[in-house]
């Protein structure tokens, strides 16, 4: 039984919560309150569904540097369109937004598919572009509060059955990537071409199609975040989420998605997303300084990558001693 346990990353991951969990407790027994809990989880939403649309790129051997300045995008060009037309449907505005993160995202995609240029210089282009699009659509300006319509602001604050409209967003986004992951030929084709992507075209799956289809998810994701984003903090600005995409990376690393490629669960990246939520909400609440927090994330990634790569090792060992022995 344990060792089942020790090999189910997710499983170990629901106990690294829960012992943090009661670590937070004995300095500060208010945070495991469900109120408090349910607000974790909401102030995570946003992490959850960026780390799912880069779970699926990093699933097919690539990465996107690019998601943070992608949502920032999408949040400033989705508060300029409230700004200027506030009578403007808050879901055309969404759709708006959702539309303009897929289009960066496929922008991604065409790069590496088409110009076979690795995806981390790709993406890291594209995320300085984007921000410098930013700065160039804004005039450098901010988008504040009292420029913003109510019910643009409301949406991811409103309640439904208690909770905020954020966290059930967050929700139906596992649920549907989810079922894309497991039930679809899409799904299975990341993880085809993650695993082997020689092996996947001798299969009939066209890697480069897969792995744009990837970067449409993930820029679909962010922009959907972006609109979240500068809603629910009702300001837009140049540096929005700036340096987020480590946060997003890092989540999916911790959950046990491998840089590699073709291993990874929805599960793992947003029980990932989870666990960096609750120390970041936990680290201010007793007393840790900044500083000091970037340190503790920092030493969580570097932890969460080398168990992945033994993990990693281990599997590619037990295949040569088969090999061998036949």
């Amino acid at each position: 039984m344990m060792a089942n346990i020790l090999k189910n990353r997710e499983l170990l991951l629901v106990a690294a919560i829960a012992v943090l969990l009661v670590l937070i407790t004995w300095r500060f027994p208010a945070f495991v309150a469900p109120s408090n809990l349910a607000r974790v989880y909401n102030d995570t939403s946003i992490l959850i569904i960026l780390a799912l649309g880069q779970m699926a790129v990093i699933l097919t051997r690539c990465i996107d540097l690019s998601m943070a300045a992608n949502l920032a995008l999408s949040g400033m060009m989705a508060a300029m369109l409230n700004a200027a037309y506030p009578g403007l449907p808050i879901p055309l505005i969404i759709l708006a937004a959702v539309m303009l993160g897929t289009l960066l995202g496929m922008i991604n995609g065409a790069l590496v598919w088409k110009l076979d240029i690795p995806p981390i210089v790709v993406t890291l282009g594209t995320l300085t572009i984007y921000r410098g699009l930013i700065f160039l659509l804004s005039d450098g300006k901010w988008i504040n509060a009292h420029q913003m319509s109510d019910a643009f602001k409301a949406l991811p604050r409103d309640e439904l059955a208690g909770f905020p409209v954020l966290s059930w967003l967050s929700l139906v986004m596992i649920g549907l990537v989810f079922l894309v992951m497991s039930r679809t030929a899409l799904g299975r084709a990341f993880y085809a071409v993650g695993g082997n992507p020689h092996a996947a075209v001798y299969t009939g799956i066209d890697v480069g199609r897969t792995r744009f289809f990837a970067y449409c998810l993930s820029g679909a994701l962010a922009g959907l975040s972006g609109y979240l984003w500068v809603s629910r903090y009702a300001v837009a600005y140049v540096d929005i989420a700036l340096g987020f995409e480590l946060d997003i990376i890092a989540a999916c690393v911790i959950g046990g998605i491998s840089i590699a490629g073709g291993i990874g669960t929805v599960a793992g990246a947003v029980l990932g997303a989870l666990f960096l939520g609750v120390i970041k909400n936990a680290l201010p609440v007793i007393n840790i300084s900044p500083f000091a927090q970037m340190a503790i994330s920092g030493m969580v990634i570097i932890i969460a990558v080398a168990v992945n790569a033994r993990a990693e090792r281990r599997k590619g060992r037990v295949i040569l001693r088969k090999a061998e022995a036949v």
